[in-house]
């Protein structure tokens, strides 16, 4: 299922490393999130909440993926 498909200004969220935001232009990037919600700040200003127990972010070439769990924490 597709939660959210569209155009972004940055992703931001919290790994074993610490907080990080993707950004325009970031480098490739992939991660695994556990228990920390992720958010989407659109082209348009808004922001998104997601929560999942388990993620994984992958930044490739200005596309964010993110597969997860279909169940919510």
């Amino acid at each position: 299922q597709t939660l959210f498909e569209g155009k972004a200004k940055a992703l931001s969220s919290k790994n074993s490393q610490g907080k990080f935001d993707i950004l325009a232009s970031h480098a490739n990037f992939i991660t695994i999130i556990e228990k920390e919600p992720i958010f989407v700040l659109t082209d348009k200003n808004e922001k998104i909440e997601f929560k999942f127990s388990t993620a994984i972010v992958s930044n490739n070439s200005n596309t964010v993926l993110v597969f997860a769990e279909p169940t919510t924490v």
